[in-house]
């Protein structure tokens, strides 16, 4: 369970980055990051926060059944 714990957190961490620079680039009034649109790194964030709760729940619910 260490690997899918460590996944998780990075995964949320890489969301919130992902989430806080695509906020930033829109509030300076840009709509393109290298190529995508600033709501496409925002639903990419969304994603990996998404993916890293699963990911978190997986190791909880492992650990109550111990």
């Amino acid at each position: 369970m260490g690997i899918v714990l460590k996944l998780g957190q990075l995964s949320g961490i890489f969301g919130v980055l992902l989430c806080v620079t695509s906020l930033l680039f829109r509030l300076k009034g840009t709509y393109w990051i290298g190529g995508f649109q600033v709501g496409t790194i925002l639903q990419a964030g969304i994603a990996a926060l998404v993916f890293g709760c699963f990911c978190l729940l997986v190791v909880l619910v492992q650990e109550t059944r111990k």
